[in-house]
């Protein structure tokens, strides 16, 4: 399975719904992702060694990174 993925995380220091703008691109790319169905990801998935981070969030992080 995958460490945990929690975008309503409350240990966050700010909260990123206030802070981060309406039209910021960052929730374009999220909005996107979050409609991949996970089963979408299950062939990359291995069953060996640690945790791995879910695919939708390194997925946002890449597409983010490339905006």
């Amino acid at each position: 399975m995958y460490k945990n993925y929690n975008m309503t995380q409350l240990t966050l220091p700010i909260e990123t719904s206030v802070r981060i703008p309406q039209n910021d691109i960052s929730r374009y790319v999220n909005e996107i992702v979050e409609t991949i169905p996970d089963s979408e990801f299950d062939e990359f998935r291995h069953h060996r060694g640690a945790k791995s981070y879910h695919p939708k969030m390194m997925l946002k992080i890449i597409l983010y990174a490339y905006t």
